[in-house]
């Protein structure tokens, strides 16, 4: 069992920001593989299905970024997963825009979601990391991440969640260093 979250904030003005990645890519994965209809649980929306013949529970928390973790803690503690079996998927502004890089563990780099998920279940997790480049000229960071991606983006955002799926076999297995590889050669 297996459980998948993707970060973001739940606003409909926030569905196209670049924070909202973390959405965006649950919601690809539960169209790909036919996950269940989203269901309002534990504070997020919450789809469940198989992939790979791995029981899957998928949600995006509605908590907002800053409180992900007590949805996180909620669903973990109901359905008795271990931290070990979450996958988190969130925006990473020291990433280039567009590449993909999964990790064990480790610091939240100053990302408001990953502290929360860290102050709540601890730090052994796995986080994909998906890069959004950073602010050019002297735009503030939280105005960066909380601005819509442009259309150009918009349209790179949705090829680098289609080589999520098509490599997700590694994450389903956790063999995290060859996901990554594998998805940023595609």
């Amino acid at each position: 069992m297996l459980l998948f979250v993707g970060l973001g904030n739940p606003t409909p003005d926030s569905e196209n920001n670049r924070h909202n990645v973390g959405f965006k890519v649950i919601d690809y994965i539960n169209k790909k593989f036919g996950l269940s209809k989203q269901k309002p649980k534990f504070k997020g929306l919450l789809t469940t299905g198989n992939i790979d013949n791995k029981k899957i529970y998928a949600i995006k928390p509605l908590t907002f970024m800053n409180n992900s973790g007590i949805c996180i803690r909620e669903l973990i503690e109901y359905f008795k997963i271990d931290a070990q079996d979450v996958i988190v998927f969130h925006d990473d502004l020291d990433l280039e825009f567009g590449k993909i890089k999964a990790k064990f563990g480790g610091s939240s780099a100053g990302h408001n979601g990953i502290a929360s998920i860290d102050k709540f279940i601890g730090k052994d997790y796995s986080r994909v990391r998906i890069g959004i480049g950073k602010p050019k000229g002297e735009m503030d960071v939280a105005d960066y991440v909380l601005q819509n991606f442009d259309e150009d983006e918009s349209t790179d955002i949705e090829k680098v969640s289609e080589h999520i799926v098509e490599s997700i076999s590694f994450l389903v297995e956790k063999k995290l260093d060859l996901f990554s590889s594998t998805v940023n050669n595609k």
